[in-house]
């Protein structure tokens, strides 16, 4: 979108400068979860917040980086610009057509809490916004792996590289609650940590989910719901943790 022409002839010559990148943005909208309910979207984000050190990227650009058709991003842009979710960060004339740059307005996004009681309006497009989460890291790992780039293989000391659990435990509401804050402890080190500038790095994606099933309800019964218990995951990506979605 090209606010003016003085934007687009001052875009030329570098981004514009905006509003500065929120480190995290609490999402309780119906619109902004519905524009999270993708994968491809989610990708864009992904995409966005990994070049922020670089600088904003056009439609072209994220089509390369995500190996997609360029005409099939731009509704998914267009959308998630709406939601405030993504900006124009500067425009320029390429014969004779704007092409925008693009950038995240925010560096990580957590579901607001209160979206996840039974009297919420926004309940089952929370979930939509969580499962397009896991679609995108399962399409993810898929990918790397077919590459052969995903490493389960052992070191010389024996310990794993990658590590896969798949669960279900019967536990006590105390036990849940003492687990649930171990896990966010690791989470919350990594983040503290941020991103490893050594040589021998590697990317690493954690992808977390803990929930509860209580008792079916009796008919006529709305599910029980207390916010407070539920986890507040954050969707999308980080600069410092990666893509996926925490609880």
């Amino acid at each position: 979108m090209v606010e003016n022409a003085e934007n687009a002839e001052n875009a030329e010559n570098g981004d514009s400068a905006g509003p500065a990148v929120l480190k995290e943005r609490r999402v309780e909208d119906a619109a902004t979860l519905k524009a999270l309910a993708d994968p491809l979207r989610l990708a864009i984000l992904d995409v966005l917040v990994t070049s922020a050190a670089t600088g904003p990227l056009t439609a072209k650009e994220i089509a390369a980086a995500l190996d997609e058709p360029q005409t099939k991003l731009y509704r998914h842009i267009k959308q998630l610009e709406k939601a405030g979710l993504i900006r124009v960060a500067g425009t320029r004339l390429v014969s004779g057509i704007v092409e925008s740059r693009y950038s995240p307005a925010q560096e990580s996004l957590r579901l607001a809490p209160e979206i996840f009681s039974s009297d919420s309006p926004t309940r089952v497009d929370a979930y939509d916004a969580m499962l397009a989460a896991m679609d995108r890291v399962r399409g993810d790992f898929r990918a790397a792996a077919m590459a052969g780039r995903v490493d389960f293989s052992r070191d010389d000391s024996g310990a794993q590289s990658g590590l896969f659990s798949h669960f279900t435990y019967r536990v006590t509401p105390e036990r849940l609650v003492r687990l649930r804050g171990q896990l966010a402890a690791v989470i919350n080190e990594l983040h503290a940590e941020g991103n490893s500038t050594a040589e021998d790095a590697v990317d690493v994606t954690m992808f977390t989910l803990l929930y509860g099933v209580g008792p079916a309800p009796a008919a006529g019964e709305a599910p029980a719901s207390d916010p407070a218990s539920v986890p507040t995951p954050a969707v999308g990506s980080r600069n410092d943790g990666g893509p996926g979605t925490e609880s």
